[in-house]
Formats: C-alpha cells, structure tokens, sequence
C-alpha cells in the first residue's frame, strides 16, 4: 500500500547571484535531501501561489526533454538480458566491448580503475578456454581522427602486467590487417585494438576545429560495423557507461549472441531491482539545480516511488512557488516553476508523498569561511544569503525517512560537502543509508558526485551499488531504453 501523497517541508541549496564557473558546477548539483517529517503538512494545506499549470505546457516540456511520458517508458526489460555467466564462449573468438577510458597525467596512467574493473569479465572467459579475446574501447574525444595522445597502447602494457599475461596490442581497430591478426592469433590470446574513436564511423559524427559538427558516410559506418564483426564470434559488453550511446561498438556488432559482461550486469541487475521490482518503501533522492531539468526523471520515478525526496537548487523553486518562502540569493528557475504543481499534483494523483528540508543552513558568500547561520521555512533564506546544506532538524527527518525505506536510490548530495561547514547533512544521510544497508535496506547510488560523498564519508564499499554509469544511469532513471542495453540478447532467445 502505498502511503497517502503529502508533502514535507523545504531544504537548500545554492546561490549567489553570479556564481563563479566553480560554484556553478558544485551548486548545480547541490543534491537531494531527505526529510521525515513529523508534522507532514498535505499538499492542499501548503499555500500555492501560482496559478494551476495546464497539460499542455507539461506535456510540451517534457517532449522539449527528447520524449513525452507515454514513450520515455522503458519498452524493454532490463532483467531479461543475456549476460556472460550464460554464454558458452570455449573455442571461440570473444569480441569485448570494454570502458578503457582511463586518466592520464604526464602521458602515463594516473588511475586504472577502469582496467582494473574489467578484469573480472576478461579473466571469466579466458577461463572457458576461448580461440581468443578481443578487447575494444574508446579512449578521449579523439574526433574521428588518430591523436596520439590517445592511443590505447599503454593501456595494453598496464593490461599485460595486471593480467600476468601477453596483451597483443594492434594499431587499428577495423580493417584487413586487423581481421588477419585476430584470424591467425595464438590460442587463448588477448588481443587490444587501438582507440575506436579513431575512426568517425564510431561515433557517428565529430567535431571539427572550427566546432562544426560532420557526419560519418552511412555506407562508411556499415563498413565500419561488419569489420568489428568479422572480429567475434560471441559480443560481451562491459562498458555500461557508454551503454546511452548509439555508437557502432555498441550496437552495430551483428553477432548472433550479444551478452552483458559482469559490470554491465550489476548495474542492470540493480537498476532492475529499483525500477522493475523494488522492495517497498521506495524511496528516492534527487537534486539538481532546475526543475526543468529533471522533469523527465522526476516524471518517471513518480510512477514508481512511495516517497520522493526533492533537493539541490531547484528546492527552492518548488518552496516559492508552494508556500511563498523567501529564497534570498537562492537559484529560482523561472520556466520550473511552472512545471511544479503538475508534479505536485502527480504525486497526489499516485500517492507519493513528496519531501523537503525543513530548515537550512544559509551562508552569505561561497565559501569555506562564509558565515553561516541556520533557518526554518518560516525565516526563509536572507537576502543576499544562500542555503549550501539543510540544517540539523532536516538532517534527522532525513535519516528517520531512510531508515523507513526498503528500496533506496539516491542521486545528489545534501549540500556542498567539501566545505566542512556544509557537509553535515550529506554525512548523515551516508550514515543512515550505510544502517540501513547493514539492515537489509538495497541502497544505490545513481549519481557521480552522490559516489563522491559516499567515498569521502568512508561508505563506498558499504552500500549496495554504486553506479559508473553517469549519463547512462540518467537516461535510464528518466525511463528511457539505452541502445547498448536494447541491442544485447534477451535470455529467452
């Protein structure tokens, strides 16, 4: 059952009026909060002050979002993929499309992360005894063309010390050469080819130095496609975080078994469990800093959550325009505001009740130093102040809502946790969602800098799943299929 819609107070998040391009970056994703409240007020007691908002515009929001409610639903079941625990690869060539796209400094690797996360599906099929495996992946923004800086060559001799085993590294990724070195590779060999993103038929299209954008011939991509082809016998994808894209590694492989690796398969195995089958209470966590631009996933979750936490900047939109709070300096976005009783009434229509912060912490500057001072709904944000957390009382509501939810997804810190003046609440909310975990609770982490807090605050290895999906993750909060996970084998194939 799921509870009746009603609405909890506000929480903060950022803003001076010109905020620099650092502070944009840390206050646009000024994240979710959490709020259990004691005396939840209903969302027709709050004060509207704005005037009822139309289907029309909604609907022509969300369209201007890339899709409207009806076709953003996802059509495929991401719980019915192949994966490669399924896939029988002994004798034969295992065509990997990994994430290799790894940070560099001073021309050398400066985290291998991204290698290291991908042993697991290497060393999984090279145990099945396959003819060989090759590994494809991008690497930068090479534009379609070869940048030296971006070949994937290192990568191959950190692959080779970390798999205690001969990498062979080509320098190409499609074309003759390259068929006849993967036809005629030594048995059980790994084979690295250089950067797909040395080729334009890859991406589709890229970007010249004047900005323009080109697009790759059709007949070239095709070309491009069947070479990668001739490659494998067997597709594995491990590289979830690319799987928003429509790039020809990722969909255009035309192999008959097309199976998820063991990174895409966590994720798709927990985004499964929150959006297809969630334990209930679901509880879910956004932040953000314009209601407009979440939309599309605050849309989405409304059909599928029991409590919605609203955080970030755009809180204060949805606290003007419902109770005529006084925001101060704090973000307002115009064309949000008018999306924010269509929501509301969203959740009222499918009982989900909508949370806020109730108190604040606001500063009068962007800064580790600023003076700080706390604030109720009632005082509202001082002008010439802005809110970077949500105060004490906030904090507990959050942790009291989190310890009732079963099913937990969180995208978006409290407030601007490297200023330890502002990351009280994002500390309580990773506290309570790693007790919550220990009891049971399935916690996922949606967000690149919710991952971020998690690690700073000691909890990245003490919840339930952490994604590196970023875009990818997004699209599929917001309902949307992704190419690279359409384009894999359903189990029942």
């Amino acid at each position: 059952m799921r509870p009746s819609a009603s609405l909890a107070p506000a929480r903060p998040v950022h803003f001076g009026s010109q905020p620099s391009s650092r502070e944009s970056r840390v206050l646009c994703r000024l994240g979710p909060e959490r709020t259990s409240k004691p005396t939840v007020a209903t969302c027709h007691s709050i004060k509207r002050t704005t005037r009822p908002i139309g289907p029309t515009l909604f609907s022509t929001l969300l369209h201007h979002r890339s899709a409207t409610p009806t076709d953003t639903k996802m059509a495929i079941k991401i719980s019915n993929k192949l994966d490669v625990t399924a896939v029988d690869v002994a004798g034969k060539r295992v065509l990997i499309r990994v994430d290799f796209n790894v940070p560099f400094a001073a021309g050398e690797i400066s985290n291998n992360q991204r290698i290291v996360a991908a042993l697991p599906t290497i060393q999984h099929v090279l145990a099945q005894g396959p003819k060989a495996v090759i590994l494809m992946s991008h690497l930068g923004r090479p534009d379609g063309k070869v940048v030296a800086k971006y070949s994937l060559a290192p990568v191959a001799k950190e692959l080779e010390r970390l798999l205690e085993k001969p990498v062979t590294f080509l320098h190409d990724c499609v074309g003759e050469a390259v068929e006849t070195a993967v036809a005629e590779a030594d048995e059980g060999a790994v084979i690295l080819l250089e950067n797909l993103r040395f080729h334009i038929e890859e991406e589709g299209s890229a970007k010249q130095a004047d900005g323009t954008k080109v697009k790759a011939d059709k007949a070239a991509v095709a070309e491009f496609r069947a070479s990668l082809t001739k490659l494998g016998d067997v597709y594995i994808n491990d590289a979830f975080g690319t799987a928003h894209r429509a790039h020809s590694s990722m969909v255009g492989v035309d192999l008959p078994v097309r199976a998820a690796g063991f990174l895409m398969k966590k994720e798709l195995d927990f985004f499964a469990k929150a959006l297809e089958s969630p334990d209930r209470p679901f509880l879910a966590i956004l932040g953000g800093a314009k209601v407009s631009d979440k939309i599309q996933l605050i849309d989405n979750l409304l059909d599928k959550v029991n409590v919605m936490i609203i955080g970030g900047g755009m809180v204060f939109t949805f606290k003007k325009v419902l109770q005529g709070m006084a925001i101060g300096n704090s973000l307002y976005d115009a064309p949000g505001a008018e999306l924010v009783e269509k929501l509301v009434q969203k959740a009222e229509a499918n009982g989900v009740k909508i949370v806020f912060p109730v108190d604040y912490v606001a500063a009068n500057k962007f800064a580790a130093d600023a003076e700080t001072q706390v604030v109720t709904d009632e005082d509202g944000i001082p002008e010439g102040w802005m809110g970077l957390d949500c105060g004490p009382e906030s904090a507990k509501l959050f942790a009291a809502t989190i310890a009732e939810a079963k099913t937990v997804l969180w995208n978006g810190p409290a407030g601007v946790f490297e200023f330890e003046s502002f990351a009280h609440c994002t500390k309580t909310m990773v506290d309570a969602l790693v007790s919550a975990t220990a009891e049971g609770t399935v916690s996922i982490v949606g967000g690149g800098d919710s991952a971020t807090a998690a690690a700073k605050f000691g909890a990245d290895d003490k919840l339930s799943h952490i994604s590196t999906g970023g875009g990818a993750s997004l699209e599929l909060l917001e309902g949307k299929d992704l190419p690279g996970v359409v384009a894999l084998s359903d189990k029942d194939e």
